[in-house]
């Protein structure tokens, strides 16, 4: 009598970390992580570049302010992907994979003024938000109760961030200090 053949592993199986969640749940949650993951990435190197090049007389103010911004957002980067992996999905294996699924713009402009830096970040912060605002429904239909708490708590972050970029930059664009 011949002994049957076990199936075939599929390579990605070997990264299939056992949940009770829905598999096409987890799937859309992995892709809806991965793609935050991008845009945390553009959104890091985008904040620390305007950290690194912001001058004028707000210099100091600005240069604190986007180094904690930025900071905030690089120690979300790593919660992010790890979150991907507990529920069985794969995410980000490199900056070119990235670059394709952001959806922060760059910008690789050789100056660029600190008002405009910082109205920029707002609106990418405040994108941002938007974005994990989408995730958080996907996550709660499936009943994902830690991605949807890690999001309420990225989501508030992000709300922080715009609120003080807002404020940094509310009076200037109409000629106030």
């Amino acid at each position: 009598m011949a002994k049957a053949k076990p199936s075939p592993r599929v390579e990605s199986d070997r990264l299939n970390t056992p949940t009770d969640l829905d598999p096409a749940d987890t799937r859309k949650i992995a892709e809806g992580l991965t793609v935050l993951l991008s845009d945390l990435f553009a959104l890091y190197i985008k904040t620390k570049n305007f950290h690194w090049h912001v001058s004028g007389p707000n210099f100091r103010d600005y240069h604190l302010l986007l180094d904690e911004q930025s900071q905030q957002i690089f120690s979300i980067i790593d919660e992010v992907g790890e979150r991907a992996r507990k529920i069985g999905g794969t995410t980000l294996r490199s900056l070119g994979q990235a670059s394709q699924m952001k959806r922060v713009a760059d910008n690789n402009a050789e100056y660029v003024s600190p008002l405009d830096m910082l109205i920029e970040l707002r609106d990418d912060n405040k994108a941002l938000t938007a974005h994990m605002r989408d995730l958080h429904e996907v996550t709660d239909e499936a009943n994902d109760v830690s991605t949807t708490s890690l999001l309420e708590v990225w989501i508030d972050q992000s709300e922080e961030r715009t609120w003080f970029l807002y404020e940094s930059t509310r009076n200037a664009t109409q000629g106030g200090h």
